[in-house]
């Protein structure tokens, strides 16, 4: 059993600085209220996953402000894509300004307006190295349905919020939001097509590799 103490932990989630592009982008999106950025440590967890798999192909559920997209760029290759959905016009605009100001090119991002229910039907089976789950919390079990299909074998799913303001560890929490996040992690623990795991970085960052 762990006794890592509060201190500890916090040191680990600001271990890797957080840059100021980023930084900004997530003041932005604190701002909006309704696009609540990933953590310093989630950020660098996905910079790390998408370093490890060199994706090429990246399906983001959740745009925001940019912050985790700046994240996952950075650890994509030089002539990856990131292809981030968001219902939010707004959310997008300031997301592109944030790519911009990082200097990334165009091309490098694929932004689509619409909701995400609509828009990963018409996404290719197995075509994705990697799909980042961060959105409306009660779509997370279609969305995540549709990751685990957009994934190729040795593909990684990362799905933020998991430990959901520390809810979902505790039994007594029994609204609807901490309930279906509990279960779905345990849904994805007991596939039969994934490897994953949990862990407590920022809100709780579930992980999981497609066999």
């Amino acid at each position: 059993m762990s006794g890592m103490k509060p201190a500890s932990w916090s040191y680990a989630e600001e271990f890797v600085p957080e840059p100021e592009v980023v930084e900004a982008a997530r003041r932005r999106g604190v701002e909006f209220g309704s696009a609540s950025p990933v953590g310093t440590g989630a950020g660098s967890l996905l910079r790390l996953l998408a370093a490890a798999v060199a994706a090429r192909h990246v399906v983001e559920i959740g745009t925001g402000a940019g912050t985790s997209g700046l994240w996952l760029l950075a650890g994509m290759p030089d002539d990856g894509v990131l292809t981030t959905i968001d219902v939010s016009a707004e959310h997008q605009r300031a997301a592109r300004e944030a790519y911009a100001a990082a200097g990334h090119a165009p091309q490098r991002t694929r932004v689509i307006t619409g909701a995400a229910a609509e828009v990963l039907p018409r996404m290719t089976d197995g075509a994705y190295d990697m799909v980042v789950v961060d959105a409306d919390k009660e779509g997370y079990p279609g969305y995540v349905e549709h990751a685990v299909r957009l994934l190729r074998p040795g593909g990684v799913l990362a799905v933020d919020n998991m430990l959901w303001h520390d809810q979902v560890a505790d039994p007594a929490a029994r609204d609807a939001t901490t309930v279906s996040l509990r279960t779905l992690g345990k849904t994805l623990r007991d596939h039969d097509e994934l490897v994953a795991s949990l862990l407590p970085v920022s809100d709780g960052m579930l992980v999981a590799v497609r066999r």
